[in-house]
């Protein structure tokens, strides 16, 4: 016997359709997965005999080949497990379908109790089948991430046996949603931004920020130790323009694949991501293994901010040359490319020398000039030519912090 159902998976930060198909013959029992399966995707044989058994059905006692196709694109993560159990349970007369499911996309990880376990990157696959006109059949654990897109016809579960359920009898009780109510895709979220009135004097500095977040201009920072360059960074975001709905889910999608997407709302807020500069290539422009989004892209639509900029390493700082420029990420990998958005503001901080003193008024700098010119040197030609402003951020004076005047607000 044959059947064919539909699954997807995600690629970059959009969803595919995955056709899966799967054929019961005579022969000693065996599940087959072919169609370029990764470890997690092959081990799904082992989940669902277990799922279907525990879930009160029988598992079939035939040979059962099941294809993932197209078969060019590598299979990853757990998204076919509950495409591939309905498909057995069809396969072997267990499923009478009053239901057309060629209209539907099936995703979901099963657990060996046969509940569904939630899905990082379901945002993707959930636009996608709004776009295609297709229903979507996934976990309940990510209903509140579903029900962010307007117009997509879905149903959620908790269980393979519930599914059954809705497919055998056209039975659905909807799951309520945990957290509170989303209206027209998403809630806005509280803004804990630090506002430019907090921020004493360097009005040199902050036209420098207001400069770089209207042309969304690279920025660098440099001045001694306590003068704020910090403060001034975190306060950039709540200068820059609100996203628009369409900023907002593609932002969304990068932290939905991430697994940082809070599961009841879009993201609103730019982002401000300051990771320690400690931080590898990988972590940075994205990549690993399993490719996933790094800083550059959780940064997308927001601020990058590399504090200490001077201590990055070389590798790290030459591999952002790439997104500054284009805006987005591209990782080539034997089985298939992927592109995440890397579109930021990028702002840089640094101390003007080694000991942090040069040009400070009241504490001398320490450094002989061989050694600043060296430390200035690590910077590459190409990054500083990618930077647009740089300015110096000079150390407040007191006379301003006793004056107790109110700065403009953001």
């Amino acid at each position: 016997m044959y059947k064919s159902l539909r699954s997807a998976i995600v690629l970059g930060i959009e969803g595919h359709v995955i056709d899966v198909e799967l054929h019961s013959s005579a022969g000693l029992p065996a599940i087959t997965i072919v169609g370029l399966p990764d470890t997690a995707t092959n081990e799904s044989k082992d989940r669902v005999r277990s799922a279907i058994y525990n879930s009160g059905f029988d598992f079939p006692l035939r040979r059962i080949t099941v294809n993932l196709a197209p078969a060019h694109i590598k299979k990853e993560h757990a998204f076919f497990d509950l495409a591939i159990a309905l498909g057995i349970l069809s396969v072997s007369d267990q499923l009478a379908e009053t239901i057309d499911l060629s209209g539907y996309i099936i995703i979901g990880e099963l657990a060996l109790s046969g509940r569904l376990l939630p899905l990082r990157g379901i945002l993707p696959i959930a636009v996608m089948a709004r776009k295609s006109g297709l229903k979507l059949i996934a976990p309940a654990a990510n209903i509140n991430e579903i029900k962010i897109i307007d117009g997509l016809e879905y149903y959620a579960f908790e269980t393979l046996a519930e599914t059954v359920n809705y497919i055998t009898k056209n039975a659905y009780s909807e799951i309520k949603d945990s957290a509170a109510a989303v209206e027209r895709g998403f809630a806005g979220e509280p803004a804990n931004i630090p506002d430019l009135k907090d921020v004493i004097g360097q009005s040199y500095a902050r036209r420098a920020l207001e400069i770089a977040a209207a042309g969304g201009h690279a920025l660098m920072m440099r001045g001694v130790p306590g003068s704020g360059k910090t403060m001034l960074s975190t306060c950039l975001p709540g200068i820059l323009p609100a996203m628009s709905f369409e900023e907002s889910l593609e932002v969304s999608k990068i932290y939905s694949i991430s697994g940082l997407l809070k599961s009841d709302r879009l993201i609103e807020k730019r982002a401000f991501r300051s990771p320690h500069h400690t931080i590898s290539e990988v972590a940075m422009i994205g990549g690993s293994r399993i490719p996933k989004p790094g800083e550059v892209s959780l940064a997308h639509n927001g601020v990058l901010f590399l504090d200490e900029f001077t201590e990055y390493k070389n590798s790290v700082l030459e591999a952002l040359r790439q997104p500054l420029s284009s805006g987005c990420v591209t990782i080539s990998r034997a089985a298939a490319t992927y592109t995440y958005p890397a579109r930021f503001m990028l702002v840089a901080a640094c101390n003007p020398c080694p000991c942090g003193y040069f040009g400070d008024p009241k504490v001398v700098c320490r450094c002989a000039p061989a050694s600043i010119k060296k430390y200035r040197a690590r910077f590459s030609g190409p990054i500083i030519d990618r930077i647009d402003i740089q300015v110096d951020v000079q150390r407040v004076d007191m006379k301003d912090i006793k004056s107790g005047a109110e700065s403009e607000s953001t």
